[in-house]
Parts: structure tokens; sequence; C-alpha cells
């Protein structure tokens, strides 16, 4: 999609205020699913132990679902994924 003059539109998912960017959300798309949902088992409330565990045993529809529901928490914990990963290289 392009906006007047050409320049390409990003789309961006809303959630509670907060934005990420299509780049984000195919980032963590592709980047698999075992350091978020272990930052979020590790590091998150009770909702967000659940939703790690329901992220990991999730088929890719059911992903991209949690994904677009909860883009900016899921990006967070996607973040402090990479950190864990990061520790333990």
């Amino acid at each position: 999609m392009l906006a007047a003059g050409g320049a390409p539109v990003t789309r961006r998912e809303r959630h509670a205020g907060r934005v990420i960017t299509e780049e984000q959300h195919a980032q963590m798309m592709e980047a698999g699913v075992y350091w978020t949902a272990r930052a979020m088992q590790e590091q998150g409330s009770r909702f967000y132990r659940a939703l790690g565990e329901a992220l990991e045993a999730a088929d890719a529809g059911n992903r991209r679902l949690i994904y677009r529901t909860w883009p900016d928490a899921l990006w967070d914990f996607h973040g402090r994924g990479q950190v864990l990963a990061a520790r333990e290289a």
C-alpha cells in the first residue's frame, strides 16, 4: 500500500493505546515462540504465564491470533526472551 507521493504505508497494530509495526509483528512470527513463551512463563503475571503456555502449544493460526490480540505485551515479552536467549548463549 502506498501513501500520497508513493511512500510505503506501514500498517500498525493497536492495543491499549500502544502500537507495534507490521515489521515488529513479522519479526516475532519469524523468531518462533520458545524464548517469548519462556519469558512469559518466567516473568509474567499468572495470566501471561498461562498465555505463554498457550502460545507454546498453539498452531500457527492461533499463534497469529495471540500475537494480534496482545501485540504490545507480546512485543515486550519477545524482547525479554531475546535477553534470556543471549544470557544462555
